[in-house]
């Protein structure tokens, strides 16, 4: 039986690097999952990608439906964005292990959709200051910056991932991510003890 493996942490942590990465190892095989947004796409995002970019009429079908396992709405400064995992035929525990990018309510929800033990946390940490100056660099590479949002992320963040909040939630498979391949390395030799 496989397992899901999220990444989360802070915005500007680097868990979309480590995700690319981490599919194309070759001593770890994870199969790819990619939730859905009604969020706008960015620049050099695609469909299926990164995410599934859908309308509030899809997000509201899949809801009415019964098809969405963990939801959750970020009121930003453009209004309510949903981020959501659906029960699509993506996840199929008995074909492998998968990874996905998350955050902490949503590891909870997807645990208990699948179970105690078969859905493992991989919280990505650096510090505050290479949070902020990562998260500047990227909103200085874009037409029109959202400075605004970015300083409501980061606040918002800090409270999310509190270490009470990750206490509560029964995480503790920190990886602090200043070095990127040395990050790698501790994530790939944790999910190899996990397989053993």
């Amino acid at each position: 039986m496989g397992k899901i493996y999220e990444i989360m942490g802070r915005s500007s942590c680097g868990k979309d690097t480590i995700y690319k990465h981490l599919l194309q190892r070759e001593n770890v095989q994870l199969n790819k999952v990619i939730i859905y947004t009604t969020r706008p796409m960015r620049e050099k995002e695609e469909e299926g990608v990164q995410y599934f970019f859908c309308d509030e009429e899809k997000y509201n079908q899949l809801k009415d439906s019964g098809k969405i396992i963990e939801e959750r709405t970020y009121n930003t400064v453009y209004g309510p964005w949903h981020y959501f995992t659906v029960d699509d035929g993506q996840i199929d525990l008995s074909k492998g292990n998968y990874l996905i990018i998350g955050t902490i309510e949503m590891f909870t929800s997807i645990r208990d959709y699948f179970g105690e033990g078969q859905v493992v946390p991989l919280m990505i940490n650096a510090d505050d200051g290479t949070i902020l100056q990562r998260a500047l660099n990227r909103e200085l590479k874009r037409d029109n910056p959202g400075y605004d949002e970015m300083c409501r992320r980061y606040l918002a963040d800090k409270a999310d991932y509190s270490e009470e909040n990750l206490k509560n939630a029964g995480i503790d498979n920190i990886f602090m991510n200043e070095d990127l391949e040395k990050c790698l390395e501790e994530i790939e030799s944790f999910i190899k003890e996990k397989e053993a």
